[in-house]
């Protein structure tokens, strides 16, 4: 076992959304959805394509209407990662959408409407090789849960999960994800847990309705985590009220910080004291934002003095500790000095550096990323 990495993650069926792949041990997908209007081609597009340069596995896109469904159809040919589309009620949609290359279909069987229309949309599913979610809302529960329980709970989300489920069982059908999303931490957990202990398909994990960029990063922080730290969860979705692309950023945060999967830098900064040589804040949120674009998992220490700087640094794949000068770090190794005035500039060429170096030694892929050398 990995000693950074002690979570056993739990054992479930594998779909395919699109090329990527979710359960069975697959890495934990991140997905965000669209807020634009569909019918705005190109704002969508634009949109699906920044979510993508983010960093995004899967988007899902809403499909309210059937010129929608026909806008999407001109999406999907535009962009390459993989689509769900989103449908409530309207069978028609959801068998449209299936025509056009959605990889995956996001309904719940139960408000599709009669058993003869529910099996027309699982039979274009099957037809099309494309799996379905079961997306439970604890704002949506149906009529008669809400009766016998009074308000939402984790029992009537699960129901409602088991429910739709035995549809899709009864009907032949086993490649799907199920999610029971609440905006109350507490209650999407104890959903969250139930459920994985009555199925083995995959789960995706979300707190719904979490809030604000900040607040709504805290939440989901606490719910994905909890669930993830205990092997619960295939693909997430980290839902605020602010830029889908921070959706994603989060997301991978959340992961990285739980060593369940690295992707881009892994940014280990000190919050600043009076003991700092140079502007610890100024310098990271430069580097940042000069460092979005990098896809490849990598360490990068800035720390402002001499008291933690040169433990952090060592540990890292590049790192930099405070002093006068800075001393910069690769691979565990003190490397040379650096003047204040050039601290970013430097750092990110020697990242960068590093990383071209890596794809290119011994045939390594892009993506390789090698251990940190330990100083006796």
């Amino acid at each position: 076992m990995d000693k950074h990495n002690p979570i056993v993650r739990r054992h479930t069926r594998r779909i395919m959304v699109g090329g990527v792949p979710v359960g069975d041990g697959a890495p934990v997908s991140v997905q965000s959805m669209t807020n634009t209007d569909t019918c705005d081609v190109d704002a969508t597009v634009a949109q699906i394509q920044a979510l993508a340069r983010a960093g995004a596995d899967i988007v899902r896109v809403s499909i309210p209407t059937m010129d929608a469904a026909e806008a999407f159809g001109q999406i999907r040919v535009r962009v390459d990662v993989p689509l769900v589309t989103d449908i409530h009620f309207d069978y028609r949609i959801a068998l449209r959408v299936a025509e056009l290359g959605a990889d995956c279909l996001r309904i719940n069987p139960g408000n599709i409407g009669r058993e003869d229309r529910i099996r027309q949309v699982v039979d274009a599913a099957r037809a099309q090789g494309i799996p379905i979610r079961i997306g439970v809302n604890a704002g949506s529960l149906e009529k008669d849960l809400q009766k016998k329980y009074g308000e939402p709970t984790p029992q009537a989300l699960v129901d409602s999960a088991l429910r739709h489920i035995d549809i899709l069982e009864r009907l032949g059908f086993h490649d799907y994800k199920v999610s029971v999303k609440a905006s109350d931490v507490f209650m999407a957990v104890a959903a969250y847990r139930m459920l994985a202990a009555q199925t083995e398909n995959p789960l995706h994990l979300g707190i719904t309705e979490a809030g604000g960029a900040r607040a709504g990063a805290v939440k989901s922080a606490i719910g994905l985590g909890m669930l993830l730290s205990e092997g619960i969860g295939d693909t997430i979705r980290v839902s605020l009220a602010a830029d889908p692309v921070e959706e994603v950023r989060v997301g991978f945060d959340i992961l990285k910080s739980l060593h369940v999967r690295s992707k881009g830098i892994n940014l280990i900064a000190c919050p600043s004291c009076s003991r700092q040589e140079f502007d610890v804040i100024a310098t990271v949120n430069a580097l940042e934002a000069r460092l979005e674009d990098i896809t490849e998992p990598m360490d990068v220490a800035v720390i402002g003095c001499v008291v933690n700087g040169p433990g952090e640094a060592r540990e890292a794949h590049v790192g930099l500790a405070g002093g006068s000068p800075c001393l910069l770090y690769v691979d565990g190794r003190p490397d040379h000095k650096v003047s204040k005035e050039q601290l970013v500039d430097e750092l990110e060429r020697v990242i960068r550096a590093r990383l071209s170096q890596g794809r290119e030694s011994a045939g390594a892929p892009a993506g390789t990323v090698f251990p940190v050398k330990q100083i006796g």
